[in-house]
């Protein structure tokens, strides 16, 4: 039986994501340490992959912790590139110059 997850989870997870200002990005382990729950990264990047069914969320401001944009998602470094994010490489944002400080 798979588990289903709790909507409050997935709003607190969105509304973390909502607060990230624009020109920056977070990781989905930062999420996860801000929300309480430090262990559970893949279960930000779970919320975010569904997202679209909860509104719209800058969810192309998270990316993993070597600063590694979603492999199969090509519209988010063009999203990242329109709010100047500087990017180390094709497939990675200079996380040294664009962490969100929170």
């Amino acid at each position: 039986m798979k588990r289903i997850l709790d909507e409050a989870l997935i709003y607190e997870i969105l509304s973390v994501v909502e607060e990230i200002p624009e020109g920056k990005v977070a990781t989905y382990g930062q999420i996860a340490r801000l929300i309480g729950r430090e262990k559970n990264a893949r279960l930000v990047g779970k919320v975010l992959s569904m997202s679209e069914f909860y509104g719209s969320y800058p969810c192309h401001r998270v990316v993993n912790h070597n600063g590694r944009l979603a492999p199969s998602w090509a519209e988010q470094k063009l999203l990242l590139e329109e709010e100047e994010v500087p990017m180390k490489d094709d497939t990675h944002v200079d996380l040294a110059l664009c962490r969100w400080d929170c």
